[in-house]
């Protein structure tokens, strides 16, 4: 694949706020006939605090390159008054429906893994698409290069022992490490034992739109069974994990040299010293710096006021 095709950028956002959103969720959580995973229903996972707004300034500044950015919605549509021209204009906001076309039955979900599972069908998609969740940010110019060779993805992450997870009944309900399940679900599909698996970062996912459309051909009941679930499930793969694996065991993927991402997870601000939180937050203007994720925009400017100042800092041009 030439080095100068195109390509997307992809994010997910939803309005958990939004009256008609959340009586269509109580209306899907009353109908569960078994106990949710406590994963698939913190309602942070539906919270929307600006962060759209500043991943989109991010692309503005710093992937001026990128051919078309794709929002993914459920029957929304994100205020974008304030994005620059020139990134709006090429703007394109696409309903669940559009993407679960044939598969609308397993509408509406609440579950980021199974909308996940259909990213790759938007209508008019690059071969070559990033994947952002709306709380990922760029910080510094970033390239093409930089999350593609070609049609090889760069991959940011690393290299883990999930084998003691493996079965653990009681760590299977801990909402912590119900990623680990899922990238171990995602793991065994292609092969990989959780002895070694690769764990992606929480960052930008460089992801090849023919690959996903030959695991779903190949995984026909995994990918289906996948939609089926309105929250997340444990029973369900990661579907960025399946691509990468599928990339490392055919030998097309490169990992970067040196950790140039920042994710600010979810308890960070409970679990540790604030001052060193406070630290860490501040590095994502430092150049060495192209990614920052936050998870809980709220709870981190709960303990530290100034975070906004911060993350407006590390995105500007």
């Amino acid at each position: 694949m030439p080095e100068d095709s195109p390509i997307d950028a992809v994010i997910t956002w939803v309005d958990g706020a939004d009256p008609a959103h959340v009586a269509k969720r109580m209306q899907a959580q009353g109908k569960a006939v078994q106990a949710l995973h406590p994963n698939g229903v913190n309602p942070h996972r539906w919270g929307s605090s600006d962060e759209l707004r500043y991943c989109l300034h991010s692309l503005a500044n710093h992937a001026h390159w990128l051919r078309h950015v794709w929002i993914v919605t459920d029957n929304q549509t994100p205020d974008l008054s304030a994005i620059p021209a020139a990134l709006a204009q090429r703007i394109s906001i696409i309903d669940h429906r559009q993407i679960f076309s044939g598969f609308t039955q397993y509408l509406p979900t609440f579950n980021s893994l199974s909308i996940e599972t259909m990213l790759w069908r938007i209508p008019g998609l690059a071969e070559r698409f990033l994947y952002f969740n709306d709380d990922v940010f760029l910080t510094a110019p970033l390239g093409a290069e930089d999350v593609f060779h070609g049609a090889v993805p760069v991959l940011r992450g690393k290299w883990a022992d999930y084998s003691a997870l493996d079965g653990d009944r009681a760590k299977m309900r801990d909402p912590a490490l119900f990623n680990h399940f899922t990238q171990i679900n995602a793991a065994r599909l292609a092969g990989f034992a959780p002895v070694r698996l690769w764990t992606s970062a929480h960052v930008v996912h460089p992801m090849n739109r023919t690959i996903m459309a030959q695991l779903f051909d190949q995984f026909e009941g995994a990918f289906t069974a996948n939609l089926a679930h309105p929250f997340r499930d444990l029973s369900q793969f990661q579907p960025m994990a399946l691509h990468n694996h599928i990339c490392i065991r055919n030998g097309n993927h490169i990992t970067p040299a040196t950790r140039d991402y920042l994710h600010l997870r979810s308890g960070a601000v409970i679990d540790l010293p604030i001052e060193a939180v406070q630290a860490y937050l501040r590095r994502s203007v430092l150049p060495d710096a192209k990614f920052l994720c936050v998870n809980d925009l709220p709870q981190v400017e709960q303990a530290m006021p100034d975070a906004r100042y911060w993350i407006e800092r590390a995105i500007s041009a």
